[in-house]
């Protein structure tokens, strides 16, 4: 049975249709579109109230052999390498059951790369995410997405992650170089204090492949 892989791609409110013509050129035919929050890193921004842009968090799950094609072709067509202009990654699903009718049909060799970043996934409830983004600035991130949520109050997940889920949640994920990441999730944990019963959950997974990634 082929492997998966889940993409995800941000850009600039406006941009995620485009963002799923070009998928779909790629042999992509389905995929999911939410409303986030982007942080800018702009002392002047951040005086004029402006350092924060709307977003729109487009993500897919395709089949492993597929999924080198369709990130490379969408951050070509979307210039990715531009800054500002979006990001793309993708991660390892170790199972998918759905649709198939989502799932491309056009393989293509994609060479293993090795993982030079991780992505950090911290829920925490709604208002945190901006601590959760301070922290992980000061520990040297370059910026964060965030995506409002609602947890499912299901007694067994909140027994699973000692903590209370019914109340609304803000999801944050952060792209990182190895190197940051420890530095990073520490700096988090301590701010928020997640180790302690009901103050959110944080996870890190690798990235197997990434675009529009700027140093500056």
């Amino acid at each position: 049975m082929a492997g998966f892989s889940f993409i995800c791609c941000v850009v600039n409110s406006g941009s995620a249709d485009k963002v799923m013509e070009c998928a779909k050129k790629y042999g992509v035919k389905g995929g999911t579109i939410s409303i986030g929050r982007g942080t800018v890193h702009s002392r002047l921004l951040e005086l004029l109230g402006l350092n924060e842009v709307r977003k729109e968090v487009i993500t897919m799950i395709v089949e492993n052999e597929l999924a080198h094609r369709v990130m490379k072709g969408i951050s070509t067509d979307m210039m990715f390498h531009k800054a500002h202009h979006g990001i793309a990654f993708s991660v390892s699903v170790s199972e998918f059951i759905g649709s198939r009718n989502q799932i491309g049909d056009n393989p293509e060799t994609n060479e293993v790369k090795s993982n030079m970043y991780n992505a950090i996934y911290a829920v925490v409830d709604r208002g945190s995410a901006e601590d959760v983004i301070e922290a992980a600035n000061q520990a040297g991130a370059r910026g964060a997405t965030i995506i409002n949520a609602r947890g499912t109050g299901v007694h067994e997940v909140k027994t699973l992650f000692h903590m209370q889920i019914s109340p609304e949640k803000e999801e944050v994920f952060i792209i990182t170089t190895r190197e940051l990441k420890d530095g990073i999730v520490a700096a988090i944990k301590a701010r928020l204090k997640i180790d302690e019963p009901g103050n959110g959950i944080l996870f890190v997974v690798d990235v197997n492949e990434a675009y529009g990634l700027h140093e500056s």
